[in-house]
């Protein structure tokens, strides 16, 4: 697979990540099973993957413990991005950004991942009663202390605007990366992107650009929807998130269904074997030498799947093809 650098200290990566949240956390829980993750995660890294992106809170615990068991064998071949900062209870989260949480937060997850050292830590969410500056540099100190490698910041879900916000949608999470740069170098930035959640590309992503920073694309997939196996009214489990988002109801499926249709077309140009989301993952690719996308899955078959799509090579026709598709509908509220 190719290789990308992310951070100004150009930390390698494979060009495509796997986000490993759904094994253990939200989307359809009665499918999470351990062994199939397991086969799922060996699978990526043996197509070239490397980045396994994760988080304590999910599960919470659990996911950590499960790439733990895969690190314990093949630790050479990762690149583990963990992160802290957010807190479950009994249907609520909470942010924590008090410096001894941070510092305890990481030898935790230093022992769940059976591991010495972590490639990034990601500061899932800044926490509201503490300055972003104090959290930032308690992290900064476990990279001095030689506990974690590099750090990063989670800005997943961290939009301020919605459709039609334009170039303020991420104008709060610029304002904090401007802080914390002047504390510590900020390696990566890890936002949501893809062919239908583009609001990341009108100042996030040249920001980060322009600074040398990374960026790992989450759901590049659409949580699914652009992989064009999700049937418009078919339904999702009660704990799925995708049960009440506004772009997962029956009616705005089937009016997005046209993206869809667009992806497929231009992946038939390419083959009979390539499917849309490796389409979509190769547009992804191609915003920037400094971007990763990190599509989550549990499934054997898909990690490998979105692996390959990493030496697909998207046509001038391709793109604008893609570009001129249907702006998706359906709020995010």
């Amino acid at each position: 697979m190719e290789r990308r650098t992310i951070g100004a200290t150009a930390l390698d990566v494979g060009a495509i990540g796997l986000g490993c949240m759904p094994m253990s956390w939200a989307y359809s829980r009665s499918q999470q099973r351990g062994d199939r993750s397991l086969r799922a995660v060996h699978a990526a890294l043996d197509a070239g993957v490397s980045l396994l992106d994760t988080a304590d809170m999910y599960g919470p615990f659990t996911n950590e413990l499960l790439v733990g068991r895969v690190l314990k064998e093949r630790r050479a071949e990762a690149f583990v991005s963990t992160k802290c900062g957010l807190l479950v209870g009994d249907q609520h989260v909470v942010a924590n950004g008090r410096p001894g949480y941070v510092r305890r937060a990481c030898d935790a997850s230093l022992r769940r991942l059976q591991t010495d050292v972590i490639d990034l830590y990601q500061l899932h969410r800044a926490d509201p009663e503490v300055p972003v500056e104090e959290t930032w540099g308690a992290m900064a100190e476990l990279v001095s202390a030689g506990k974690v490698r590099a750090l990063g910041l989670c800005a997943v879900g961290a939009r301020s605007g919605r459709r039609g916000a334009g170039r303020d949608g991420y104008e709060g999470t610029i304002r904090q990366l401007e802080r914390i740069q002047q504390v510590f170098p900020v390696a990566a930035v890890e936002a949501e992107l893809s062919v239908w959640s583009q609001e990341a590309l009108e100042r996030l992503l040249p920001w980060c650009a322009a600074r040398g920073v990374g960026f790992l694309a989450a759901m590049p997939l659409g949580s699914g929807f652009l992989t064009g196996t999700l049937t418009p009214g078919g339904g999702f489990e009660p704990d799925d998130p995708r049960a009440r988002h506004p772009r997962f109801t029956a009616e705005m499926m089937a009016a997005n269904q046209p993206l869809v249709a667009g992806l497929r077309r231009v992946a038939a140009r390419h083959g009979e074997d390539v499917t849309p989301a490796q389409v979509a993952l190769a547009w992804v690719l191609g915003r920037g030498r400094h971007v990763v996308p990190v599509p989550g899955t549990k499934r054997e078959h898909w990690a490998v799947e979105n692996a390959a799509a990493a030496s697909l090579r998207l046509s001038p026709e391709d793109l604008t093809e893609i570009a001129a598709l249907p702006a998706p509908r359906g709020s995010w509220d």
